[in-house]
């Protein structure tokens, strides 16, 4: 089974805020939220993946030293196993504004499991809801 590496980031906002993307129409497991991210490229580091995945995706900047690693996720799915690390982000420039048809969403830590998500993201929100 191949391995999958996959970089994400919960932004967070001033008021202690996660933002949760929603997968769209079209892609696999559509519909589902999940926080922003993407895979990691060859020879690319996975900080460095987040900051291009969140420039094309969302249309924000910042900089690796603004991603402060948390966690990770590894989780076997039928035909891949995924490799995912979770970095926080309190600082970036810009607003983040959906520029791949996902639907973007402020959610409060203590509310995260309101969000259908992947397996995988499932057993990061107690970290999450911990730290915020």
């Amino acid at each position: 089974m191949r391995t999958v590496l996959v970089s994400a980031v919960a932004l967070v906002d001033p008021d202690g805020r996660v933002l949760l993307a929603r997968r769209p129409e079209g892609k696999a497991m559509a519909g589902l939220w999940e926080f922003p991210g993407g895979k990691v490229e060859p020879g690319e580091t996975p900080e460095a993946a987040l900051i291009r995945e969140l420039r094309e995706e969302l249309g924000i900047d910042t900089e690796e030293s603004c991603l402060a690693p948390l966690t990770f996720a590894s989780h076997a799915y039928a035909d891949f196993h995924l490799l995912m690390p979770l970095y926080v982000c309190r600082k970036w420039q810009g607003v983040p504004r959906p520029r791949e048809g996902q639907t973007l969403e402020w959610a409060r830590p203590n509310r995260l499991r309101d969000y259908p998500m992947p397996e995988a993201d499932i057993p990061l929100i107690p970290m999450l809801r911990d730290l915020l």
